[in-house]
């Protein structure tokens, strides 16, 4: 096993099989509701119980019995424990498809659906039910202080420093399901390059940033992902 040190990037493409939107797609997120409505501070200053109802939607939808982790998400997870070096998953997606998966070396760069943020004492915490503007934190006893704990457009993304020097140490790059057009992850390839680092890009079609990537596999992620995963378990 000739890379020793790895870094994975995960985007909405790499839960799309199980049954969970993408984003940017004709058909995703996107194309239903104006990012500026539900996906910003602003929108949540705005109107809160909009913002609530949106995410309760989709944490409602990622609770349902349809959806599990498919084979990519297994095959990521099988390659954190088989890897004899550093290894560190960074996904931007706020499922919890890796971590049903068996996967534990993971940074949500983006938060978690399924825990919730005070706004007065900044505590994170697990949290399946429905929020709204009445919601008490179990942390303080305040009324109307959470938040979904995701990063909204406009904030920052968690955990760079971490991410930033793994990038930096990381001999390769390996991205699954992502646009590439949103940064700064999309800006990731660029970091890994400039490390020294072979960077490959699965994706069910060339991202907005493959140029960018010395090798590209395409095809469905429950295919590409447990393929590639396998040759390079098997490389001496």
């Amino acid at each position: 096993m000739k890379a020793r040190r790895i870094v994975v990037l995960t985007g909405a493409g790499v839960s799309q099989e199980s049954g969970l939107d993408t984003f940017r797609d004709a058909d995703g997120i996107w194309s239903r509701y104006r990012v500026e409505d539900v996906a910003t501070p602003e929108a949540f200053a705005r109107n809160p119980r909009q913002v609530h109802d949106f995410y309760n939607l989709r944490r409602r939808n990622l609770l349902a019995g349809h959806v599990k982790p498919n084979a990519a998400h297994a095959a990521l997870a099988e390659l954190e424990r088989r890897w004899p070096d550093e290894f560190l998953l960074v996904t931007q997606n706020i499922d919890d498809l890796h971590e049903r998966a068996g996967s534990r070396k993971l940074v949500h760069m983006h938060g978690e659906m399924r825990k919730v943020r005070c706004a007065a004492c900044g505590a994170v915490t697990a949290n399946d039910a429905d929020l709204s503007v009445d919601s008490v934190c179990d942390a303080c006893t305040s009324s109307g202080t959470l938040r979904p704990h995701v990063v909204w457009f406009g904030e920052m993304p968690l955990e760079m420093e971490h991410i930033g020097g793994a990038l930096a140490r990381c001999n390769l790059f390996i991205s699954v399901g992502t646009s590439g057009n949103v940064y700064p992850a999309a800006g990731f390839v660029a970091e890994a390059n400039a490390a020294g680092a072979r960077t490959v890009e699965l994706n069910l079609e060339p991202s907005l940033s493959h140029s960018h990537f010395a090798e590209g596999r395409y095809g469905k992620a429950t295919a590409i992902v447990p393929d590639f995963v396998a040759a390079l378990l098997a490389k001496p």
